[in-house]
Formats: structure tokens, sequence, C-alpha cells
């Protein structure tokens, strides 16, 4: 069994190895629904979008309490 170093280095490896082909899995019918729905949504109310900014900033602000 390898110790966990050698296993990090391992996953590593295996994530140089997919990201240097440009490799990326494929998107389930589910995957596809739901972009869907949220690309319409986005469509229909564009004003709903919130800057990242923002949610950068109400996230660091949550972490710090």
């Amino acid at each position: 069994m390898l110790d966990i170093n050698e296993q990090i280095e391992l996953v590593e490896a295996i994530w140089n190895g997919i990201v240097s082909r440009d490799a990326a899995p494929s998107l389930t019918d589910a995957q596809i629904t739901e972009l869907d729905r949220r690309l319409e949504d986005h469509l229909a109310n564009p004003d709903d979008a919130i800057g990242w900014d923002e949610v950068k900033a109400a996230a660091l602000a949550k972490i710090k309490q």
C-alpha cells in the first residue's frame, strides 16, 4: 500500500496526464438538462446575475465568521 504522499503523487501524475491531453469527461443527460435550464433562466433574467467580486466577498465574509 502506498503512503499518503505517494498516493498524492500518483493522483497528481494521473491528473496531469488528463490535463496534458486536454481530456474532459462527457456530460451526463442530467448535466446537459441542468445547463440548458440555467442558460434559459439567465437569458430570461440577465439582471439576476451576481458579479464575481460580490460572490467572492460574500464567501470570504462567511469563512471569517
